[in-house]
Parts: C-alpha cells; sequence; structure tokens
C-alpha cells in the first residue's frame, strides 16, 4: 500500500481521484489547494503526490518544484486539462514523472500511478546500490580484487532486473532489447572495437528501453497511430534512462549511450537532437541495430516490414541519419556472414 498526496481545487475530482486509488490499495489523503498540501508535508512524507496543475493561489507546478525539494524521493503525476506537449516537457523539467489529462479513464489513473511508483522504486534501489557499493569499497580496501569481482555481479544484476522490467509491461517487444544487443555486439566485434567498448555496448543494449518505464502500457501497446502528445511521451524514453542510470558508477558510459541510442548523424534526433561526434560510436551501434530489429520485428501498429526492408532503410540513409561504416557492417553481417536474429 502507498501512501498517496492528490491536491485539486474540484472537490469532485480529488474524490474521484482518492476512490480510485484506494480502491487499488493505496491510502489517499486529499489537499484542496496548494497551501493546505504545505501544510500537510510539514510531518510527513508521500510516496506519491498527484496535483492538479491550474489552482487558486499557488500553481500545482510551483508546489510540486517545492514538494520534491523537501521530499526529493517523493513520486509527482501532474493532473491537467491541457493536452500540450510543451506542458510535457515542462512537466518533466520539474521532476514529475508524467501528467494525466483530464477528463481521464479509471484505468489511466491506476496505470500512470503504478508507473510512477515503480520508477521511484527503480530510482531508490539503484541509488541504495550505489551508496552500498561505495561502503563495500571503502570497507574492503585490503580485498579490491574481490570487492570488484562483487560489483561486477551486482551490475549484471541492475542490468537484468532493468530489463526484465521493462519486457514484462510490454510483451510485443519482449526481446527486443537482447536482440539489438546481440546485433550491436556483433558490429561493435567487426569494428574491432575494445573489450571493454563491447561490454559497454553490451550492457547498455540490454537496458536501453528502461526509460520506457515512465510510459503508459497502454501507449506502449497501441495497435493504432500514436497521437502527437503520445507519441511525445513515448520520445522522453532516452532522458528517463539516463536520469534512472546516470548515478550509477558504471565503468562504461550506460547512461550517455541510453540518452544518445535516438540522436542521427545529421542532428534529426532526439532528445538533444546531437549530431556527428558528439554521439557516441557505442550509441551510433545501438541506433542502427535498434532500426533494423524494430523494423523486422512484428509491432501492435504493423506487422513485420522484414529485414531486406530494414537494410534498405540503413543502406539509402548511411552517411546522413546513421554512421556509415557502422551502416555498412551492419548489412554485411546479415547478408554475407549470416547474422541472424532468430
Amino acid at each position: 500500500m502507498s501512501n498517496i498526496l492528490i491536491v485539486d481545487d474540484e472537490e469532485q475530482i480529488r474524490n474521484l481521484l482518492g476512490r480510485y486509488l484506494e480502491i487499488n490499495g493505496h491510502d489517499c489523503t486529499i489537499a484542496a489547494n496548494a497551501g493546505e498540501a504545505r501544510e500537510i508535508i510539514q510531518n510527513r512524507a508521500f510516496e506519491l503526490i498527484l496535483c492538479d496543475v491550474n489552482m487558486p493561489g499557488e500553481s500545482g507546478i510551483d508546489f510540486i518544484r517545492y514538494a520534491l525539494g523537501r521530499y526529493p524521493d517523493t513520486a509527482a503525476v501532474m493532473v491537467t486539462a491541457l493536452d500540450d506537449p510543451a506542458f510535457a516537457e515542462a512537466a518533466l523539467e520539474i521532476g514529475a514523472y508524467g501528467y494525466i489529462i483530464k477528463p481521464f479513464k479509471p484505468n489511466e489513473v491506476v496505470i500512470n500511478v503504478a508507473n510512477a511508483l515503480r520508477r521511484r522504486m527503480l530510482e531508490i534501489q539503484s541509488r541504495n546500490y550505489r551508496e552500498e557499493l561505495e561502503r563495500t569499497v571503502e570497507e574492503r580496501t585490503k580485498a579490491l580484487r574481490l570487492a570488484l569481482k562483487n560489483v561486477q555481479r551486482s551490475m549484471e544484476g541492475v542490468i537484468h532486473a532493468m530489463a526484465l522490467t521493462i519486457e514484462t509491461r510490454d510483451p510485443y517487444t519482449a526481446g527486443h532489447q537482447a536482440r539489438v544487443t546481440r546485433l550491436a555486439v556483433s558490429i561493435g566485434q567487426e569494428l574491432n572495437l575494445s573489450p571493454k567498448e563491447i561490454e559497454g555496448i553490451r550492457m547498455a543494449g540490454m537496458i536501453h528501453d528502461v526509460g520506457k518505464i515512465a510510459v503508459p502500457a497502454e501507449i506502449l501497446s497501441k495497435p493504432g497511430d500514436l497521437t502527437d502528445i503520445e507519441f511525445s511521451l513515448i520520445k522522453t524514453h532516452p532522458t528517463v534512462g539516463y536520469h534512472i542510470l546516470k548515478d550509477i558508477d558504471f565503468p562504461y558510459p550506460i547512461a550517455q549511450i541510453v540518452l544518445q541510442h535516438h540522436e542521427r548523424l545529421d542532428g534529426s534526433g532526439y532528445p538533444k537532437g546531437a549530431s556527428g561526434d558528439q554521439i557516441l560510436i557505442q550509441a551510433k551501434i545501438i541506433a542502427v541495430a535498434d532500426v533494423v530489429e524494430a523494423m523486422a520485428s512484428h509491432r501492435p501498429y504493423r506487422p513485420s516490414l522484414g529485414v531486406d526492408k530494414a537494410l534498405w532503410e540503413i543502406g539509402e540513409n548511411r552517411g546522413v541519419l546513421y554512421d556509415p561504416e557502422v551502416a555498412e557492417l551492419c548489412i554485411r553481417l546479415i547478408r554475407d556472414k549470416g547474422f541472424s536474429f532468430k
């Protein structure tokens, strides 16, 4: 059972939200405005705050900024009547995990809250893992070799757990991260990258979509076309993944690779619009492997386009969207060397 604070100036809305969540086993406290909510959180922390944006007096955005400053381990989800991608970006910038658009459906509320609580748990576990790791290294300086082996095993466990978390939420892409990793590692070996660089590709590939933990499952498995706001939420997953991973002390730039795996050579990708040498070679490799696997696999919104179509895509856009050497090696691996996802 999670403790949730609901802040909304409309009595009907806050009572409705409370009823939805209490039916699903959560303990809810209700506040009519930001001032009342400030008084409530003076002596009590909540696992999640569900907050309206536009309220008399202090806005929901300002209140959440204050609340997260006081309780950084609290998850926040905004409630708004505005279906605006710019607002989605603003909400994420202050630390909110997502938002719900009025009028909302019960399942939408429950799914958003569950996703926010799950992401909060992942971030706390990641931080606790890091802190425990630091204590372990400090206490066992005389047994450094053994400690490093334990770190490696722990990192493998974190990677495995994160990969499973994503795949259990989205059965349509189950195995996607593993297949992308197999192809990306093979490309890295063809490029004669160092064992350390290839290990970084392997780890990053296994969790490159971990940021989708913040995207409602109904959007990930939606059979039809996505709306602009739904696609804007999908596009946040590299940034969310980066924030989940950035404070874990990996020996490889895992967080940065995850952040950049949808960037493109000409700067047309996301989330930063990075281009050329601004993009890590590991991210360029995963980008190509990701496109090929996605096009060659079935998705809820379309059947498989086939490997030939995928190879045509990266061949047609090598040097424009994709690193030319990476694209060429990928094509050669599949056409000439018999690489297969099966």
